[in-house]
């Protein structure tokens, strides 16, 4: 049932805009570690908030015009993450220190719990309605954030690690609010034929 979804709901707008975001992270990643000019660095960030607005477009789209699916709910995401995770190792690359690390070591526990509690629930037959309050406050605050630390590459150390850290604060609410509703049985989470598309 799933897997015929997948292949009949890929080619919706607001999933063709997701792949669309997913394709841009390695066009990014050229750019910023590569970066070494004021331009380079502002056209890696505008990448960024292209990547930002077709977030916000896909969402609006398929709630509008009825095309949320269970594959969206899966690639929106992913694209969310991918571009998150690509982010926090470029500017641990390019910026390296103590707090960015930590940022990147959370993350990576945070998604790795994530993707092996939705397997879990998804061989149950069962999906994720849709993300928390707290997972979507981390996602845009995490955009925000790391945009303008790849925009001024020259920001003092002192406002970095304040960024930083509140990126920190806000993924491990996120955190312990995905593993409490995993624990929880939460409405949150649903049968794959109870979901309605």
């Amino acid at each position: 049932m799933f897997a015929k979804d997948w292949k009949k709901d890929l080619f919706t707008i607001p999933n063709v805009l997701s792949l669309f975001r997913l394709v841009l992270i390695p066009i990014y990643v050229v750019l910023y570690l590569n970066a070494q000019k004021p331009e380079d660095y502002f056209t890696a960030a505008a990448i960024l908030a292209v990547s930002c607005l077709t977030d916000l477009i896909d969402g609006k789209i398929a709630r509008h015009f009825n095309m949320i699916s269970n594959t969206g709910k899966i690639l929106d995401p992913l694209a969310d993450k991918a571009t998150q995770f690509a982010l926090i190792v470029c500017l641990l690359i390019r910026r390296w220190n103590p707090v960015l690390l930590l940022l990147t070591v959370l993350f990576v526990v945070k998604e790795l719990f994530q993707g092996i509690a939705g397997l879990l629930i998804l061989r149950k037959g069962k999906i994720l309605k849709g993300a928390l309050i707290a997972g979507k406050v981390s996602t845009a605050v995490l955009f925000v954030s790391l945009i303008v630390l790849v925009l001024i590459p020259d920001i003092s150390k002192t406002a970095e690690y304040i960024i930083t850290g509140i990126d920190i604060t806000v993924l491990l609410i996120s955190f312990i609010s995905y593993v409490r509703m995993y624990y929880t049985h939460s409405p949150m989470i649903q049968s794959i034929d109870e979901s309605k598309e």
